[in-house]
């Protein structure tokens, strides 16, 4: 890695010489940043910059031959850290970060499909990419297929000529079934088909797609990884030619969607106390999982770690814990559900997810209410009117029990 101006070169310190693996959580911290390039500051700087000036034309010349050396939009030397950072921790060779994790998907299909190709998704997907994969690509002429990759074998008879890529998350959102990453990307690669994972509900600090045979991994920076809820981000994280192609077209052209030098430092924050926090947020959903499923007024939870679980098996293979995300629904449906939310006291009804505040909503409400201004919002496929989806924070777990039963209570 190159900083800039007068940092000159300087080397990444956090792989010993020898070539020793170091832990995730000391890669974490130091994976890509020397101090002694930038002033022996412990801290990456926040380089708030929109250009980058030379001494040379010839400097200036060997900066665009580097690839976008020259502005903003396409390089900062903060966000390049958190990039090669988040890179090494999922066992990708490079990785490409942009402002929000719908700028990445937005960047993911629009620079490797175009008019004619064709993408199969799992049928059930977080509620903005079905937007985008319903409504906006077959404005380009590009066709989704849906598919239910629960069954991997369904994936070959959607594969065809055509196809150029697979894509699905894992934990899905909001159900948190689990999908067998191995089993879908054995099937795609014998087509030549790459594959594509959003892991946001888990982290590398809980599943890594790239080990089990993903070609590419999505994520919400904005989620468990940033932690915090106080920014925005999204990541690609790849091969080093699928990600300069990435880079080169959907950052620098298509989208643009440049995640900001202060919130790349933001998420190199949180990420520093990334499998402390996934740790406390699995185990607080387990112990709550429990709770919700032995209670009289709930029908049901969804906990890839719960053994009612039906993908408990594939969830324990490809990831180390559970993660903070459950679905539950209540024997009193749609209108039990607005009641119980309206009881909360300590729990925030809000959307997102991976906070260190737990966030609890109800997207058939939602849903609903969008009606009035959208008429074809709808829930997606899978999700019906009970389901509360609950996003578990790092708050002492048995305060959050005791909010949950009291709001139980009258149900």
């Amino acid at each position: 890695m190159t900083g800039s101006g007068e940092h000159g070169d300087f080397q990444d310190h956090s792989e010993p010489s020898q070539g020793v693996q170091l832990g995730f959580d000391t890669r974490a911290i130091h994976h890509a940043f020397d101090p002694v390039g930038f002033s022996r500051a412990v801290q990456p700087p926040v380089f708030m910059t929109s250009t980058y000036g030379f001494e040379s034309v010839a400097a200036n010349d060997a900066a665009a031959a580097l690839g976008g050396r020259l502005y903003a939009r396409e390089y900062n030397p903060t966000t390049e850290i958190l990039e090669r950072r988040l890179a090494n921790l999922e066992g990708a060779e490079a990785g490409l970060v942009v402002s929000t994790g719908m700028a990445a998907f937005g960047a993911l299909v629009l620079s490797l499909l175009s008019q004619g190709d064709e993408l199969v998704v799992h049928k059930t997907l977080y509620a903005n990419t079905v937007a985008m994969v319903e409504q906006g690509l077959p404005r380009f002429g590009i066709k989704v297929v849906s598919v239910d990759l629960s069954d991997p074998r369904n994936l070959d008879a959607a594969i065809t000529e055509k196809t150029r890529l697979v894509y699905f998350e894992t934990p899905v959102n909001p159900l948190s079934a689990i999908l067998d990453i191995s089993a879908i990307a054995e099937r795609a690669h014998k087509r030549n088909v790459k594959v594509t994972v959003d892991s946001t509900f888990a982290s590398p600090a809980l599943q890594r797609p790239i080990e089990h045979g993903a070609d590419i991994v999505l994520h919400s920076l904005t989620k468990y990884i940033n932690g915090h809820g106080d920014t925005l981000g999204g990541a690609l994280l790849g091969d080093a030619e699928t990600l300069n192609t990435l880079h080169e077209t959907g950052l620098r052209y298509i989208t643009g969607a440049t995640l900001s030098p202060h919130s790349a430092f933001l998420i190199m924050r949180g990420l520093k106390t990334l499998s402390l926090r996934m740790a406390r947020h699995s185990a607080s959903a387990l112990s709550i999982a429990r709770m919700l499923e032995a209670h009289p007024a709930v029908a049901w939870v969804s906990y890839p770690f719960l053994d009612s679980h039906p993908d408990q098996t594939i969830a324990r293979k490809q990831m180390s814990d559970g993660s903070g995300m459950l679905a539950f629904g209540l024997h009193a449906g749609f209108d039990g559900a607005r009641a119980m939310l309206d009881r909360l006291q300590l729990l925030t009804r809000a959307v997102s997810l991976g906070d260190t505040d737990s966030l609890i909503y109800h997207p058939a409400s939602i849903s609903r209410a969008r009606q009035s201004i959208r008429k074809d919002a709808h829930l997606i496929e899978g999700v019906g009117e009970d389901l509360l989806r609950l996003s578990v924070g790092l708050e002492d777990v048995g305060d959050l029990i005791g909010d949950l039963r009291q709001a139980l209570q009258v149900l």
